[in-house]
Formats: C-alpha cells, sequence, structure tokens
C-alpha cells in the first residue's frame, strides 16, 4: 500500500548499486554486518604514473579499514604481483606503479578478510587494463600463495547478491555446504562456482577473448 512506507519506516536495506557497470579496477564483493549482507565495491586507481626507474612501486589503502582488513589488502596485493608476473611476464604495472585502494562507504568502518579475493580481483583488473565479467560478486579469504579460504555470513551476502541483480557469485570450496544448505528460492537463477584457489576466479571473471590492455 502506498502508506506502508509511513506505517513501518524506511526500508533498511535498498537495492542501489554503486556501479551499475564497473570499469577496470573496480569489483563487486560481498560483505557481512551486524544488519545483513551487502554488496562491497573494491577501487583501485593509480595515484601517480608508473616509476620504472626505481622499480618501487607504493600502494596506499582508505575506506576506515581495520587491521584485520589491512593486512588483508597487504596479501591481496603481494599475491596479486606475483601472480601477474607469472600470466603476463611483460607488464610489470603492480611492481612500478603507485596505487590507491578504497573501499566506499568511507564513514562506514569496515573489517575481516572476505574481502581478499575481491581486492586481487580489483588490482588485477587495474594492471591489465580490463573490466571484469559484469555482474560477478565473490568472497572469500585469500592466502599468500593465492588459496581461497572459508567466510562467513554466506546465506546474508547469498541474499545481498540476488537483491543487486548479481547473476553469478564465487564462493570458497569449504563453504559449499553453507550454501547448499540454502532454499531454493534463495539460490534460484543465480549461477555459483566454488573455488579453491585464485586462479579459478581469474578464469571465471577475465574473459580468455581479451588481451590485456597494458
Amino acid at each position: 500500500p502506498e502508506n506502508l512506507q509511513a506505517s513501518v519506516g524506511k526500508p533498511i536495506f535498498t537495492v542501489d548499486r554503486m556501479y551499475d557497470v564497473t570499469p577496470s579496477g573496480v569489483v563487486m564483493g560481498l560483505a557481512w554486518t551486524a544488519m545483513g549482507g551487502s554488496t562491497l565495491f573494491i577501487e583501485t586507481s593509480l595515484r601517480r604514473p608508473q616509476d620504472k626507474e626505481s622499480k618501487d612501486g607504493t600502494l596506499e589503502m582508505t575506506g576506515q579499514l581495520g587491521d584485520v582488513m589491512k593486512e588483508s589488502v597487504k596479501i591481496a596485493y603481494t599475491f596479486a604481483r606475483a601472480f601477474l608476473m607469472e600470466k603476463v611476464p611483460t607488464n610489470d604495472f603492480l611492481v612500478t606503479s603507485h596505487i590507491h585502494v578504497h573501499v566506499p562507504e568511507g564513514a562506514t568502518p569496515k573489517d575481516g578478510p572476505s574481502a581478499g579475493c575481491t581486492i586481487v580481483t580489483a588490482l588485477l583488473s587495474l594492471a591489465l587494463n580490463q573490466p571484469v565479467r559484469q555482474n560477478v560478486a565473490m568472497t572469500g579469504e585469500v592466502s599468500l600463495t593465492g588459496k581461497i579460504l572459508p567466510v562467513g555470513g554466506i546465506k546474508e551476502k547469498t541474499i545481498a547478491a540476488k537483491r543487486a541483480g548479481v547473476s553469478c557469485i564465487i564462493i570458497p570450496s569449504e563453504n559449499k555446504k553453507d550454501y547448499c544448505d540454502l532454499a531454493d528460492f534463495i539460490t534460484e537463477g543465480l549461477e555459483v562456482h566454488f573455488v579453491e584457489h585464485y586462479k579459478e576466479i581469474f578464469d571465471i571473471v577475465f574473459s580468455k577473448s581479451d588481451s590485456p590492455g597494458r
């Protein structure tokens, strides 16, 4: 009814997305808060031109990140550098560039390791100058060697993905049981990938037909 909002108040959650189409360097993750699940975008950008002479890039982080999430960014950065050098040996972008990682919304404190795989993907997207597959969201802690580790809040995160119009989600293999326990109406219409290592995520989100742009 028209007066529903006046009676019960505004909805706690909205379906608005910060990005309808994610550009290079921006990837959608999934978060779990006291209020439930939500989408979480990771933004990466070049702070200043590559420093070819010193071969020493830098990393800046903003977005009111807690200690665990700051460590997660550092781990993702180290792994992304090694992964890219192995995948595209001629691309030294992550080694020589001065990069800024931001997690909107800046006024909201954020913590935890579950955005690790999303941060790696955003860094690689920036380095390759290639947007990731659209309407994909992911969650998973990443280890220094690229293993994808289990996270909490799978139900809430899956509901958030559906609410945001996501068509494909990527979650750790060790969370498969959590996902399979969900009701059909939650998972209906979702393409889901259970992954053990980051290289599986790379193959899902970066089209093989697109050549790296840098």
